[in-house]
């Protein structure tokens, strides 16, 4: 999902050297995959009310005003460095836009109830349902997509974030560790209990029964 790093790191070195098209260049090359992560994780009553662009927007502005200071000591890579900004625009969204009834929307850890990930839940909810036959049928894929937001909700949120930046961010285990601030062990660990307790909640198919 996020951008290749190679080409990122020759735009990193432009914007070092003051090279202005590969500043504007390496913040818009980031901007779609901004806009995917931001939408995976925005309630769906908060979509609502805010534009994932919007977000987005305003994290590259912050990123734009703050590059120097990362290039002076980047402590992370930069697709991360991005995603920590975004994390924290989504928390001052959901504390800016409640909603009313039981449950509200400032959910500080829980961010990701709003996500739609279409046929990428349909082919992990396959795989973990053991369901041999590709997911073709309207009717089955429809049914494990409902399952499988079903199931990632019912999630842990250290479990759910860890699926979705694994499978739907498709970050290695060495990023998830550095934005999770874990060992390499530890977060895959995590990942592995995740998974466990993901086909757990989505059992067996309706196939399978």
């Amino acid at each position: 999902m996020w951008p290749e790093t190679d080409k990122t790191q020759q735009l990193l070195e432009g914007a070092r050297n003051g090279d202005t098209s590969a500043r504007d260049a390496l913040l818009q090359r980031h901007r779609d995959s901004l806009r995917r992560m931001i939408e995976m994780r925005l309630d769906r009553r908060i979509q609502q009310r805010v534009d994932a662009s919007d977000i987005v927007q305003e994290v590259l502005v912050d990123a734009n005003r703050r590059l120097v200071d990362y290039l002076e000591n980047p402590k992370m890579p930069f697709h991360l460095w991005l995603r920590h900004m975004a994390k924290d625009r989504i928390i001052d969204a959901h504390r800016r836009h409640r909603v009313s009834g039981k449950r509200s929307v400032d959910r500080e850890q829980n961010l990701n109830v709003g996500f739609n990930m279409d046929q990428s839940s349909v082919d992990l909810a396959a795989q973990l349902c053991d369901h041999n036959a590709t997911p073709g049928a309207a009717a089955t894929m429809q049914e494990l997509h409902v399952r499988f937001q079903a199931a990632i909700e019912d999630l842990e949120d250290q479990d759910r974030e860890v699926v979705i930046m694994r499978h739907f961010e498709q970050l290695s285990n060495q990023d998830v560790a550095a934005a999770l601030d874990l060992t390499p062990a530890a977060a895959s660990m995590r990942y592995l209990r995740a998974i466990r307790r993901l086909r757990s909640l989505l059992g067996p198919t309706a196939n399978d029964e």
